[in-house]
């Protein structure tokens, strides 16, 4: 890797405000009438000594053009040619791209199939308009961004930068943690990965030395000025400030340095004089990695692969892929997850069903519900290749086998995707019998994977279980393959345990004892049943003895309150409907709704078990047990309730059952508002009318609605510091008209400060405390 510190632009939306772009305005738009002032802004910074400026289009996307009265690809050939025109060959120009501004499937309603032809469009139009790089910024769904790095990976052969917003917990809104996006993003390819906006260098930081371990690409990192202050709507660094704070950044490997919102080219002239001229060198600890977007499994220890989603002897899972039964499915997943599973393998293939179509669907909802990474396991390539595209995260994959064909058919996948692999140790002479030949096909996978750009760490080999009934002498080579694998590969073992018992009577006696022989043999990855608890008290134990459960924690929280005698573990056991909620499980929500009608009335139902079903989700998203994904899961399975509770109503002429009518806005100037959609999700959930008047909502408009529509409790949301003086319009605006009326205010910039200051009556941090909020106006 080059070491040369490499200086990025600054802020380019503040500067625009700063030199006549109006709250609302579309920079893009503006573009085009101050085509002298963004050129100067170009060059300011360049003389700066900005190295790569980013163009114009961070917005220029279908979705955020809609009334803009330029296309996409004209904002993009102007806003690159500007762009060109100001650096005279002085500085690199980037495709600057921000997020598209709707969350994406489950979290939202845009597909990810939409989303990588709405980044395809702008690809394509930045490569005509000949940008040297793409930058990808202000990102925060992990899907979305893996939708933008294949859209340009597919359609271009540019560099890909790709940057995250983080809040100091380090993980986005929507919960995706900076391990999860560093690895991510690194295997997908892109040249240079880091982090923007949000937050100001000493908040950064903390979080940037995570990204450092996870990751051996050059950092980058562009800082705010600080943290906005409300009050004031500006930032709280001036130029020098902000180089000092970014000095503690030389100890990391940052390559790629500028200013987000708030900086100027005084920011970047004062980097430029202050920074050393060369980046510490990588801090990345190798390590093998599989992660979904919320949960990053760092391959170190013992980590147990549920395998009941799989048909193959499975009469429930039969059932429920035939009747395309989710629910069931969701339910197996979550009792492994609750048993003990670290990873999900997942296995659809099934006479009589399309096994393409099932295992997409079936990857998708299990995404709404669990956090665990997930083992995509078929043999079918075209399955294997649906699956990994909309898989978010990096999964394993099960399997590929010894035989060449195989190898180059799935291994290029692999590296396409940056997935982990399963090598099982047969080719097309079958399972060899001795040890010695298992091993040999173990390295000639692991050879060709890393021929293949595949790491050694991700590439895990199953030696394969042959039950001892019919082979008994096969379980004594299967162990000794475990022992070579990890002494003369070094790399992860997989076994399904299990197979071991088949045909024989009290099966889970031989499983258990296999699985602690494999597991002192030196298997880090057991394909097991966690709902069995023999199995998962044999892991337990070996984790204890073994040194891995360090203090003893893991094995004293799972046995603590438990008594000394026998448990059996009961699986499939009734769900109540407090319980379907708060997992999200939609069908089943619906279900015990209809049942529960029959025996309750259906005020008594929303009081009495939906209600508090939300609040217990509340409750466990404000602790950080769940996180934005889980929080509208959950919402939206209650929503599934709330759709036969009317219905119930209707049929018996009741009044609707409604708590009362509350107005969401974002304010005038501002056109952001995944915030407030998420607020309206869940108010709704908790049975108020919500009155949803979208974004860049004039002053007027949501006064004459509050009075004409009656409406007591009124939220508005802004996003933007430059957008808070509508904020506080409004509500004066609300006073004078003398509307009797409660206003609640949110948003990333605003503060309860600020709330008081405007004289807004409540502020709410989130989604959870709006609908305490409207508890507390309609005392309910």
């Amino acid at each position: 890797m080059e070491r040369n510190v490499i200086y990025l632009d600054g802020g380019m939306g503040t500067q625009l405000q700063a030199n006549g772009l109006k709250p609302g305005e579309l920079p893009e738009a503006f573009m085009f009438e101050h085509e002298e002032l963004l050129m100067k802004l170009h060059r300011n910074y360049i003389e700066s000594g900005a190295q790569i400026i980013y163009a114009n289009t961070f917005g220029a996307n279908r979705k955020k053009l809609e009334k803009c009265p330029y296309s996409v690809e004209e904002v993009i050939m102007k806003a690159v040619e500007l762009a060109k025109k100001a650096a005279n060959g002085k500085a690199r120009v980037a495709l600057d791209l921000g997020p598209i501004g709707e969350l994406l499937e489950p979290n939202g309603y845009l597909s990810f199939e939409e989303a990588y032809d709405i980044f395809k469009q702008q690809i394509i139009a930045g490569v005509k308009a000949g940008v040297d790089l793409v930058v990808f910024e202000t990102m925060s769904d992990l899907m979305e961004i893996k939708a933008a790095i294949l859209a340009a990976k597919e359609n271009s052969d540019m560099e890909i930068f790709v940057t995250m917003s983080f809040e100091h917990d380090g993980r986005t809104f929507t919960g995706c943690s900076v391990e999860s996006f560093g690895i991510t993003a690194t295997r997908l390819g892109v040249d240079a990965l880091g982090i923007n906006c949000s937050l100001g260098p000493a908040e950064i930081l903390p979080i940037a030395r995570r990204l450092a371990k996870v990751t051996p690409l050059p950092l980058i990192i562009k800082a705010n000025a600080g943290l906005p202050d409300p009050m004031s709507n500006t930032y709280d660094m001036d130029a020098q400030s902000f180089a000092s704070q970014m000095k503690a950044y030389e100890e990391l490997p940052v390559r790629y340095v500028g200013g987000c919102c708030g900086t100027t080219p005084a920011f970047i002239k004062a980097l430029t004089e202050t920074l050393v001229s060369t980046c510490s060198e990588s801090l990345y600890e190798e390590a093998g990695y599989t992660c979904s977007p919320t949960k990053c499994l760092k391959l170190d220890d013992v980590h147990v692969i549920g395998e009941r989603i799989n048909p193959t002897g499975n009469k429930r899972m039969k059932e429920a892929l035939r009747h395309q039964n989710m629910d069931e499915i969701l339910s197996i997943a979550m009792e492994e997850v609750e048993g003990g599973a670290d990873i999900l393998d997942v296995n659809v293939g099934l006479p009589g069903i399309d096994e393409k179509s099932m295992m997409v669907k079936v990857i998708k909802e299990l995404q709404t519900v669990i956090d665990v990474p997930l083992q995509i396991d078929t043999t079918n390539t075209e399955v294997m290749e649906a699956a990994l595209r909309i898989y978010n995260g990096i999964p394993i994959v099960n399997s590929c086998n010894g035989e060449e064909a195989n190898m180059q058919a799935i291994l290029p996948l692999i590296k396409k995707y940056g997935a982990n692999v399963i090598g099982l140790t047969l080719d097309e002479k079958g399972i060899p019998e001795t040890k010695e030949k298992r091993l040999e096909i173990g390295k000639r996978i692991t050879a060709c994977a890393q021929a293949y750009g595949i790491e050694k760490q991700r590439v895990f080999l199953d030696c394969l279980t042959l039950t001892v009934s019919a082979q008994q002498d096969q379980a004594k080579q299967t162990l000794q393959t475990l022992t070579a694998i990890r002494k003369e590969l070094g790399v992860q073992s997989v076994l399904g345990v299990s197979n071991i018992s088949f045909g024989l009577p009290q099966r889970s006696i031989l499983n258990q004892h296999f699985l602690t022989m494999a597991l002192s043999a030196g298997l880090t990855m057991p394909i097991i049943n966690p709902n069995q608890k023999v199995m998962m008290d044999a892991i337990r134990a070996y984790r204890v003895l073994s040194g891995l459960d360090k203090d003893c924690m893991a094995y004293v929280e799972a046995y603590a309150n438990m008594s000394n005698q026998p448990v059996t573990q009961t699986l499939n056991k009734e769900v109540t409907l407090v319980e379907a909620v708060c997992k999200g499980l939609k069908d089943e929500t619906r279900q015990l709704t209809i049942e529960a009608l029959k025996e309750k009335e259906p005020l008594d139902i929303v009081n009495e078990q939906l209600i508090p079903a939300l609040d217990i989700v509340g409750e466990r998203y404000e602790k950080k047990e769940i996180y934005l994904p889980g929080l509208i899961n959950a919402a939206t399975a209650s929503q599934c309730a709330f759709e036969e509770i009317r219905k119930s109503i209707l049929k018996s002429g009741a009044e609707s059952i409604s708590k009362g009518k509350i107005i969401l806005a974002t304010v005038k100037g501002d056109v952001h508002d995944i915030g407030k959609n998420i607020v309206k999700v869940v108010l709704e959930n908790y049975g108020f009318t919500v009155i949803d008047l979208g974004k860049d909502v004039p002053v007027e408009t949501i006064v004459e609605t509050a009075i004409q529509e009656n409406v007591y409790l009124i939220g508005l949301s802004a996003l933007m510091t430059t957008t808070l003086a509508s904020m506080e319009a409004t509500i004066q605006a609300l006073h004078d008209a003398k509307h009797p009326c409660k206003i609640m205010v949110g948003g990333a910039v605003v503060s309860e400060e600020y709330a008081k200051k405007i004289h807004a009556d409540y502020y709410a941090k989130d989604a959870k405390q709006s609908a305490d909020i409207a508890k507390e106006v309609f005392q309910c």
